[in-house]
């Protein structure tokens, strides 16, 4: 049981840091809108790329060493452009005071959004593809359960990001919550852009 565990902790480890994945996700909890859609996609995601990852697709990469530079730039502009979108929602939106207030939009948007910040970000596959999959080749022939344990932290994550957000509605009862998230939310893609762009 010690692969799965430590597959648990690697899973962790690398969902922690603030992302665009995870921004959107808590924004999507604070309004209560399409939470487990959200949090299946992104979960689901995640097993998919940390079970390629685990049974060799890690070395394809290698091989072709030019995708993850096609999912940087490409992964750069999508960043880039949903900075912008929340910068300009911060700017001149007046949300309601209650997070269920908010028009919600299509659950088909917000299906494409979250699978766009999950597909084209190149971090993506360099923690699930590269770094968990060499990872998971310390733990043969137990490698199934470093991935279990490594997919289990992604379904746990996720789910308790998206669900767990309510616990922060009390502050964001006032609209200029909602403008200080945004404009935080900017800063992350800008910042991950700039990073993909530059590093």
């Amino acid at each position: 049981m010690s692969a799965f565990f430590y597959g648990l902790g690697t899973g962790f480890s690398l969902l922690l840091a603030i992302g665009a994945q995870n921004a959107f996700v808590l924004k999507q909890g604070l309004k209560q809108q399409y939470l487990f859609g959200v949090a299946l996609v992104c979960a689901l995601s995640d097993s998919i790329l940390i079970f390629l990852g685990v049974t060799g697709f890690s070395h394809v990469i290698v091989q072709f060493p030019y995708i993850p530079t096609i999912a940087q730039y490409v992964g750069a502009m999508f960043l880039f452009g949903y900075g912008l979108r929340s910068f300009y929602q911060a700017i001149y939106s007046d949300a309601a005071l209650a997070p269920s207030q908010h028009e919600p939009e299509s659950r088909l948007k917000i299906i494409g959004i979250c699978l766009a910040l999950t597909w084209l970000n190149p971090h993506v596959y360099l923690d699930t593809l590269l770094l968990v999959g060499s990872i998971s080749t310390q733990f043969a022939p137990r490698i199934d359960l470093f991935a279990s344990g490594a997919i289990l932290a992604s379904w746990l994550f996720f789910f308790s990001l998206a669900y767990g957000a309510k616990i922060l509605l009390p502050i964001f009862q006032r609209p200029q919550s909602w403008k200080i998230l945004d404009a935080a939310i900017g800063c992350v893609m800008w910042g991950i852009a700039l990073h993909l762009v530059t590093g």
